[in-house]
């Protein structure tokens, strides 16, 4: 009996898709009158930052990039960070109205660039920008810097080519972990809290197991070594209620209150500032071991430095033995000198902490070291070349 043979057809398919990823990224310029005159071809530089899979920076030349301009111009540039080769994007940067919201387009190349082509950024360091960014004097006359401040926001578009198999199996979308949220509400809640607070008559439900896990200081401090009342309560007198609860906050969520008092401007005197929350949670972190959290205190104590707060948060940090805060006050400080000695802070540090304004002298002396020997580099480069003639 003859056998017939069958053969099975398989199909397959595949499809091949080009997009733009979009990202941006905000350079703050402080000081910037301080920039002016640092020289044709020197750059003040942003954080390197991440779009597209890629690292980008932006250099802002306040006396610009060539001296053929003759400082008439700022320039703004672009530059690729990754080992990567021939990077196609769409780009733009704005230079922002500091106007309640007004926003001017100063210059860009993202939009018009989708009809002639994106532009290739070949290597490592290569470089796509604006020479002439935008005319120095106009900018200076116009409303982009506010209290000697100058925002430029850069929006990239890394173009993107991805082939697909529609034989393999679609990818499973993992959510966001919840555990902080869910441990929210069971403080929230009180339910099966086996411990009480009596913070300055204010109560406070929490879990002594949380607690614990969280903190062992909190634990041998406040459960172990702290009265309690005729209720059984714990009393706390040494923390404001306010303080307390961002505190249990942080324990149970991980995360900061959202609280608008963190983040409202600060006092411009020492003694004031020591009164505000944001401080105060951060004396508590410190007190309890908390070091995320002393951080994140850290970090929104950061974002207030200015001309007139920074001598006041730099005292602070020291006081409470916070190394990042004290490391980025004693650089702003550095960074402008000029302007930081014309402020109160300056007296103040000046006629109550010397051995504080010796450490910030020093930091601007290391500072300066690298200008300075590029300055020696330079003499002696010269010289070699006289002499060579």
């Amino acid at each position: 009996m003859a056998m017939e043979e069958v053969t099975e057809e398989r199909s397959s398919s595949s499809e091949s898709v080009t997009e733009t990823v979009l990202g941006s990224h905000t350079f703050e310029i402080k000081g910037y009158s301080l920039t002016k005159g640092m020289g044709i071809g020197k750059c003040v530089a942003s954080n390197k930052f991440s779009i597209g899979g890629y690292e980008w920076g932006m250099q802002f030349y306040p006396d610009g990039k060539y001296s053929k301009d003759n400082s008439t111009y700022v320039s703004l540039f672009i530059t690729l960070f990754s080992n990567a080769t021939d990077v196609s994007t769409f780009y733009e940067i704005n230079l922002l109205d500091q106007r309640p919201k007004r926003k001017r387009h100063a210059a860009t190349h993202y939009d018009h660039s989708f009809q002639c082509g994106p532009c290739v950024f070949k290597s490592r360091g290569s470089m796509w920008g604006y020479n002439r960014f935008c005319n120095r004097k106009d900018l200076e006359a116009a409303t982009f810097l506010k209290n000697d401040c100058l925002k430029i926001r850069c929006t990239i578009g890394v173009v993107v080519t991805a082939c697909s198999d529609s034989s393999k199996l679609k990818t499973i979308q993992v959510p966001e972990s919840d555990m902080g949220e869910q441990f929210g509400v069971l403080l929230d809640s009180g339910a099966f809290s086996d411990i009480t607070f009596s913070v300055r008559g204010q109560k406070f439900h929490a879990h002594k197991l949380v607690l614990a896990t969280r903190s062992k200081l909190f634990l041998t401090e406040i459960v172990n070594g702290t009265e309690k009342n005729e209720d059984g309560e714990i009393v706390v007198n040494d923390i404001e209620p306010k303080v307390f609860k961002a505190l249990l906050h942080f324990i149970y969520r991980d995360s900061l209150i959202p609280d608008k008092e963190l983040y409202k401007s600060r006092p411009s005197l020492y003694s004031s500032l020591s009164e505000t929350f944001p401080v105060k949670l951060l004396a508590a972190a410190i007190k309890f071991d908390l070091s995320r959290l002393k951080l994140m205190c850290e970090y929104v104590l950061c974002n207030n430095i200015s001309i007139n707060s920074v001598v006041y948060i730099l005292l602070l940090a020291d006081r409470n033995h916070a190394a990042e805060l004290k490391f980025a006050c004693l650089k702003f400080a550095a960074q402008n000198l000029t302007a930081v000695m014309q402020s109160d802070g300056f007296k103040y540090l000046t006629q109550n902490y010397p051995l504080m304004q010796a450490e910030l002298l020093k930091t601007v002396v290391e500072c300066m070291e690298p200008y300075i020997g590029e300055q020696k580099h330079e003499s002696v480069k010269s010289q070699s070349s006289d002499n060579g003639h």
